[in-house]
């Protein structure tokens, strides 16, 4: 943190799974210091008020004029955002909203425009684009030595679609399933580390549980300006576990137990209908009675969305929990990076960089829409639409991936 400057004074609308994933860094950046939020729970308001001597407010349009207020950090359910984010704007607020930033290219557009007539500053994530080894490797890529980008295979298989979800998370139409949740993150990643433009998509869906009636997995083949493409596939109906194929790391950077789809099928057998499922995915979050805060510790790893493979002209870069393996004529070397101690950093650091710096982000309104659009295509198309060309996509701008702290 620079000398003098004063840590980010953040107001988070919604304390639910969004915000519990990223408490560890909130609280243990200096840069950032929570200071109002609400959220419809009483015991997640009451908790933040407690833990962060923070003012615990029965309102979003508290949270948003609330003077000590300067960023707002947006994580309510996704059907909600674009009013948040427009509400948030008409306070004069900036404004860092969870991905995916809305269901729809018009609501992204109104929050984009939103944003503009305040002058307020728009940033979109967590998406783990923002992970550091994607970073490397979209410089490595840059730094010209491996030539151009020719393809891209992403793969993740999970047990999303077992975690315990409120019924519009398995309503397409209200946001549900994996391509708003998680093609979300898994397009931002290859979009990045292929430059952004995407001309079309090509997909098919899957819904094989009639008790989960939403889209639980998806498999698509981009096609960017560039002549590259990437495929992209992801299983949350998954038994097998694909971080087996990360050094068994889990998506949060740290060891995983074997056998955790299993037990995550298990569990969902406790639920005996949707108020009861509701409940139990409440109480694992924030201010819940099964919520266990963050120890302290170190991660162990980078955070991670399964295995990712970049192929170039000189040779291919496979990123890992812990940097990038590179494959090249010369064999086969790991350019590992130095895991910070507190988790999910990079999305301080480019908030830091905009806030404080002036820097233009990298995941702004314009760069997340297009990732919004890549998965309306892939629903589109899963649909039998075919071919779907696009004509939203923003390219990955000049000198946007900062240089390592």
């Amino acid at each position: 943190m620079n000398a003098g400057a004063a840590p980010l004074r953040l107001g988070v609308l919604g304390l639910g799974r969004a915000f519990t994933l990223m408490l560890p860094t909130f609280s243990r950046d200096p840069r950032v210091r929570l200071v109002a939020a609400f959220d419809p729970r009483a015991s997640a308001t009451e908790a933040f008020a407690r833990e962060f001597a923070g003012r615990a407010c029965r309102s979003p349009e508290e949270v948003c004029a609330d003077p000590q207020v300067e960023w707002v950090y947006v994580a309510t359910p996704h059907q909600l955002r674009v009013d948040h984010v427009r509400l948030a704007a008409a306070h004069g607020k900036h404004v860092l909203v969870e991905k995916p930033m809305a269901l729809g290219l018009d609501d992204c557009s109104r929050m984009m425009d939103a944003c503009a007539r305040a002058g307020t500053r728009l940033l979109v994530g967590h998406s783990h684009s923002f992970n550091a080894p994607v970073l490397q490797a979209r410089r490595m890529v840059e730094g010209g030595r491996f030539g151009a980008v020719r393809a891209i295979h992403a793969m993740n298989f999970t047990d999303f679609l077992y975690r315990p979800r409120r019924p519009e998370e398995l309503d397409t139409a209200r946001g549900g399933g994996v391509v708003f949740s998680q093609a979300a993150h898994q397009v931002d990643v290859v979009r990045l580390l292929g430059g952004g433009l995407v001309d079309s998509v090509f997909a098919r869906t899957g819904r094989w549980d009639p008790a989960r009636p939403t889209e639980g997995a998806y498999s698509a083949l981009l096609s960017f300006r560039s002549g590259a493409f990437a495929s992209l596939s992801y299983n949350g109906h998954g038994y097998y576990d694909s971080d087996a194929q990360m050094d068994g790391i889990g998506e949060m950077g740290r060891p995983k137990p074997p056998g955790a789809h299993q037990q995550t099928r298990r569990k969902l057998r406790e639920a005996t209908d949707e108020a009861e499922e509701a409940r139990l995915k409440a109480e694992r979050n924030f201010g819940g009675s099964a919520w266990v805060p963050d120890a302290g510790s170190p991660p162990t790893a980078f955070q991670h969305f399964g295995p990712v493979l970049v192929c170039c002209d000189a040779g291919d870069l496979r990123l890992t929990p812990f940097g990038v393996e590179v494959h090249d004529q010369e064999g086969v070397r790991m350019e590992a990076l130095p895991v910070p101690a507190v988790p999910r950093s990079e999305v301080i650091d480019e908030l830091w960089a905009v806030a404080r710096e002036g820097r233009v982000p990298l995941h702004d309104g314009a760069w997340s829409r297009a990732t919004v659009e890549v998965c309306l295509a892939i629903l589109e198309s899963g649909r039998g639409g075919g071919n779907i060309i696009l004509r939203h996509q923003a390219e990955l701008p000049p000198g946007a991936i900062p240089t390592p702290p």
